[in-house]
């Protein structure tokens, strides 16, 4: 994209943070000034940036317009194995991540982040990602990360630090970091210059509320289906006018949940008859 800095400019920004916790527990990533920055608290650091280090959101973290700090929780662990989690209170299945060990890292992370930067624990019992928090965690100077493992996370520390807890829905992974890549993905493409094309942004899914409308391009026939006539006609208003019908048809038919906010917020009733 030729409206990003170079590496060498990006490079130039860095700064130097204090820290209690010892150089080699720390991440390598250098620390750049100024840059959106997601810190990951995660017992498999090497899983970053994973699919993030592709496609546009890999240049941009090349670009430094965004920078990610994976902090590996095991050498905060105790003991030879540097054990990081325990039998649950009260008997049951599974390990649970102990809270001082948690504590420890998010302190480290808290202690390295600049401005407003919430602690976030990925969580099926959290609040469901949406691209409203999308937007509102892009507009901070970052985020921590929590990637949980086993059966979870001692409830303790997430009290003790006020972690928001989000889910990216009604659904148990089996850890915490594939949640953690597609919430750093979906921020972070909302940062000004990481797609280039801003109005990308402003017409896909959810940005209105809606469904995004039907995308097409070459051929114009393809197995006996043609792209609509009225996307062929350069009438800027009329396909600005199909889009959004499509738009709203599709949000209506598939996700009513949607369409009832969205016809609430236009001051309209949801359950109206429309011709779509």
């Amino acid at each position: 994209m030729s409206d990003t800095p170079s590496p060498s400019r990006a490079a130039g920004r860095l700064s130097a943070r204090p820290s209690a916790q010892p150089r080699e527990l720390m991440t390598d990533a250098p620390d750049l000034a100024g840059v959106w920055t997601a810190q990951v608290i995660t017992l498999f650091p090497q899983a970053f940036p994973g699919v993030l280090g592709e496609s546009l959101t890999g240049r941009a973290l090349k670009d430094g317009l965004w920078q990610l700090q994976p902090i590996d929780l095991r050498p905060y662990g105790e003991g030879r194995h540097r054990n990081v989690d325990d039998t649950p209170a009260g008997g049951g299945a599974g390990m649970v991540l102990r809270a001082d060990i948690v504590g420890r890292a998010i302190e480290d992370a808290k202690a390295r982040a600049k401005g407003v930067t919430p602690v976030i624990y990925l969580s099926p019992r959290g609040r469901r990602l949406d691209q409203p928090l999308a937007r509102e965690l892009a507009q901070a100077d970052g985020v921590i990360l929590l990637c949980g493992r086993f059966e979870g996370v001692d409830e303790r520390v997430l009290e003790e630090h006020e972690v928001l807890e989000v889910s990216l829905g009604d659904f148990v992974l089996t850890g915490g970091e594939i949640a953690a890549q597609a919430l750093i993905d979906a921020t972070v493409r909302l940062i000004p210059r990481v797609l280039g094309n801003q109005a990308s942004t402003e017409e896909e899914s959810f940005s209105d509320g809606l469904l995004e409308h039907p995308q097409y391009t070459k051929p114009a026939v393809w197995k006996g289906r043609a792209i609509p006539e009225v996307l062929l006609s350069g009438h800027h208003a009329k396909i600005t006018g199909w889009r959004r019908e499509m738009a709203e048809r599709l949000t209506k038919e598939r996700r009513p949940d949607l369409w009832r906010a969205y016809r609430a917020r236009h001051d309209a009733d949801p359950d109206e008859d429309r011709e779509l």
